[in-house]
């Protein structure tokens, strides 16, 4: 066991709980349990123009209904700004941030369809404000050179990845037009701060890792492991999210939602009556699967 490990699940509460972000709940508090660790609970709420009022709070009920509770205080996102602004801060005051005129149109016009553009179908920063604003243009936003980097990492499902930022995103954002704090930055300062060890999450999250190890590398923290899951789908083949009709789950007998997701994690069907029968035997499931495989960390923090 890993006495050190700490894990957490950090929902964004545009919506209540439903059956695709039970899986990544599930899942980083089974890996949580089975490595002897601790599961923190945060509410990535930096957003605030697309939080639903509520939600949050739906959120944790429904968890704590089907026997998730977190290791310590539920933290919130929207009450750590200043924690953002310092990391910006001391990125800034070392060259590596600068601001931006460019608006989405005008980025997405500057590209050719196919290459360049990342697989999530986001316009690859050209660069053009990386060596000043021209004359007249106000800065709309925040971004962070990239450089040359390559970012080398291995998840725990066994995939290795080798990403160069520089033509697969170019120079991200870090603070957005209105002002919020972008995800790869909130994410980064929280996880460093929490000392998370092992982030378990949906792989649609996967493409976000590289920027976020060259935050950590920027910022001097530490480097965790990351095990991307596949994510549950919708009868489109999309991702199942709220945006496309997923259900709450809130209602739902708890050992069927579970169960779902157990299921759809490829470890089957666990016999049981209450939560607190489910999890020991989920866990001994999970101790016994190959989610449970960790490759030997590579060079980095």
């Amino acid at each position: 066991m890993q006495s050190g490990y700490v894990g957490r699940f950090a929902p964004s509460p545009t919506g209540a709980l439903h059956a695709g972000s039970l899986v990544a709940a599930l899942a980083s508090h089974l890996d949580a349990r089975a490595h002897g660790g601790r599961w923190l609970l945060r509410i990535e709420d930096v957003d605030g123009p697309r939080t639903v009022p509520g939600a949050d709070r739906d959120i944790i009920e429904t968890l704590a209904r089907l026997g998730m509770q977190p290791d310590g205080p539920v933290l919130w996102q929207s009450e750590r700004t200043a924690r953002y602004e310092q990391a910006f801060e001391f990125l800034r005051e070392r060259g590596w941030v600068y601001p931006c005129a460019c608006t989405r149109r005008e980025i997405a016009d500057s590209q050719t369809q196919g290459p360049n553009r990342v697989r999530s179908g986001e316009a690859i920063y050209p660069g053009t404000c990386r060596d000043g604003l021209a004359a007249g243009r106000p800065p709309r936003a925040w971004r962070v050179r990239v450089g040359d980097r390559r970012i080398e990492w291995t998840d725990r499902n066994g995939r290795h990845h080798d990403d160069h930022l520089a033509s697969s995103v170019g120079d991200f954002v870090l603070r957005r037009a209105d002002g919020v704090w972008a995800y790869q930055l909130a994410v980064v300062v929280d996880d460093a701060e929490h000392e998370v060890t092992d982030i378990v999450r949906g792989d649609d999250l996967t493409e976000s890792t590289a920027r976020q190890i060259l935050l950590q590398e920027r910022l001097g923290a530490r480097r965790p492991r990351y095990l991307h899951l596949p994510v549950l789908l919708a009868e489109d083949g999309r991702k199942l999210s709220k945006q496309n009709g997923a259900r709450p789950i809130a209602g739902d007998p708890p050992i069927q939602v579970l169960n779902a997701g157990l299921q759809h994690l490829g470890l089957g069907h666990v016999t049981a009556h209450t939560p607190r029968e489910f999890w020991p035997r989920a866990i001994e499931r999970w101790r016994n699967s190959h989610w449970m495989r960790t490759p030997e960390r590579s060079a980095g923090h």
